[in-house]
């Protein structure tokens, strides 16, 4: 016998704990995950373990994603693995004007379903792709470049949470509101004016999500959840090289809401054939009222330009800086700044590029460090960590594009090399491509060196800069944050009044800082429930994910009152 659906009152039932749970997190900033991060955890009570998500992955293979749309036309793909494997699954091409009417029209019941029975299907949705996350995980893996633990973790529990906070967050701005009032006016000897009225959280409209290649769970899960959690309907766009996770996480949305007596319209995949670039056709369509983006600076500023008629939310580039002017822990300092450079070939938002290095040296707990002896002790201490092949696979993961391959290629002839890349051979994909980072010192204070720090540049490479003093440090940071835009900023400094002075400029120019990392803590990465992924506040993202603001421009309060 088939089990049959869950009603809203059970699903709100069956998530209420958990919902009240990220609630409390929010409020306190305090560590919570619901997600199992070890792989070992999972294969129990529904979820699939290692060798059924393997398997499960290996079935999509060179299959058609049937997900039930309408308005399909054709059937497209063409994703290539960065570890060199054709995936060869192919998914529904959109005529819009039929899907986007189809999504339209399941908008006006799911807001009447209210806020706490949306949370509730948003967590059933999180609840399905959390058990199957090791199917997830190769998913994101072979679409993204990123190594297995890594596609795991990011890619599955951390992506979770993310989307998790995004309902917390939707769910507690909806309800600030209260769903009706009472309202007595006195007039004296007179009867009172009484009005009876009812708040409703509203939705914009249809939210399109344009996902990216690097992280299109981690970086699309907070927009997907913010507006669906809110009454919208949500448009998925994944980037054509990363379509399968996102194809699967539509998959399961659609699912869960069908199961749970909702229009499984409310959200749909636009996938494109090859070279069909429809992002700013569906970004500029009426119908699309929020757009969530992550990807190159130029797009987000067009995005921003163009997309008149919607909330847009972007996450663009930024020149991630590291201030280094002493440190109490100079190996614990190496280490930490070796693992944060080689983490997934340095393809995250939140690397570390420039890392301003006084040219008179540092002090540190071993004596004085002279700048060339500051980045050879960095060169070996990246070499140190990526000195075994299979250390560094771990580690690196694979280049994700031709682009990021180029501009690390070409990074070497921009300056003096402290650490010169090197061609790691993989095991299992002897296709993948495999490069540990590379280090270019440059001068600070010369014009042609600035072009290249005062850029992005995607990928394992960075830029040991010297500067004149301190002083000079603090202020290349802020014309870098305020011009350039950083979703990081890291400073390692004994000195009192410096770290104030680097404080000072990450508050005024809007940028999150880390101080003195040494340990098991990298300034790539940031955690759910408590930190700020970008602030909104410069060039590099117009909101943070997660937070009130992120969510509280999805809806509209509508007042309707009567007389008592």
């Amino acid at each position: 016998m088939a089990t049959a659906a869950p009603t809203a009152h059970e699903l709100i039932a069956r998530h209420r704990p958990t919902l009240d749970q990220a609630l409390e997190a929010i409020r306190t900033r305090a560590y919570w995950s619901p997600h199992p991060e070890h792989p070992k955890a999972y294969g129990e009570h529904g979820s699939l373990d290692a060798a059924a998500g393997k398997a499960a992955f290996d079935a999509l293979l060179g299959t058609r994603l049937d997900l039930g749309q309408p308005g399909t036309d054709d059937w497209v793909g063409g994703e290539v693995s960065p570890y060199g494997i054709e995936l060869g699954v192919t998914y529904p091409h959109a005529d819009l004007d039929v899907l986007l009417p189809a999504m339209k029209a399941g908008q006006p019941a799911w807001r009447d379903a209210g806020p706490e029975a949306r949370a509730a299907v948003c967590l059933e949705i999180l609840k399905r792709i959390s058990d199957r996350t090791h199917e997830f995980a190769h998913a994101v893996m072979h679409t993204s470049g990123q190594a297995f633990m890594m596609a795991f973790q990011a890619g599955g529990p951390h992506a979770q949470d993310r989307g998790l906070e995004a309902v917390a967050y939707a769910y507690a701005e909806q309800v600030r509101v209260p769903g009706t009032a009472e309202w007595s006016k006195p007039q004296g000897k007179r009867d009172p004016l009484t009005l009876t009225k009812r708040f409703t959280a509203v939705p914009r409209g249809i939210a399109l999500v344009i996902g990216c290649n690097t992280f299109p769970t981690w970086n699309g899960y907070p927009g997907l959840f913010a507006s669906l959690a809110t009454g919208n309907a949500v448009l998925v766009k994944p980037h054509p090289r990363a379509v399968l996770p996102l194809a699967l996480t539509v998959r399961a949305a659609r699912e869960v809401l069908a199961e749970a007596g909702h229009d499984p319209n409310l959200v749909a995949l636009a996938a494109e054939r090859p070279g069909e670039g429809i992002a700013k056709t569906l970004a500029t369509r009426p119908e699309i009222r929020i757009v969530d983006y992550t990807g190159s600076t130029a797009f987000g500023d067009w995005l921003e330009a163009n997309a008149r008629q919607a909330r847009v939310y972007t996450e663009k580039a930024g020149v991630n800086t590291v201030v280094v002017e002493s440190t109490g822990d100079y190996k614990g300092m190496l280490a930490n700044l070796a693992f944060s450079l080689s983490l997934y070939s340095g393809q995250m938002c939140t690397t570390p590029q420039n890392l301003l290095i006084p040219r008179d040296g540092i002090r540190t707990d071993q004596g004085h460090k002279s700048f060339d002896e500051v980045t050879a002790d960095l060169a070996q201490a990246v070499d140190g960590l990526l000195g075994d092949d299979a250390r560094a696979n771990a580690l690196l993961g694979a280049i994700v594009n031709p682009d990021v391959k180029a501009r690390l290629e070409a990074a070497a002839a921009l300056g003096e090399v402290a650490l010169a890349s090197r061609e790691v051979a993989h095991p299992d994909f002897p296709d993948a491509v495999v490069r540990t980072p590379v280090v270019v010192k440059l001068d600070g204070a010369k014009p042609d060196a600035e072009a290249a720090y005062m850029s992005e540049c995607f990928g394992p490479v960075s830029f040991a800069v010297a500067v004149d003093s301190a002083a000079d440090a603090v202020e290349l940071l802020r014309r870098t944050v305020r011009e350039k835009g950083a979703m990081t900023v890291a400073a390692y400094t004994t000195d009192e009044q410096v770290e104030r002075a680097v404080e000072e400029v990450c508050l005024e120019e809007a940028a999150q800082l880390s101080l003195n990392l040494t340990g098991g803590v990298y300034v790539n990465q940031t955690a759910a429930f408590s930190d700020f992924h970008g602030s909104g506040g410069n060039p590099a993202a117009n909101a943070a994910l997660c937070d009130g603001a992120f969510v509280a421009d999805r809806f509209r309060v509508v007042e309707v009152r009567r007389e008592a």
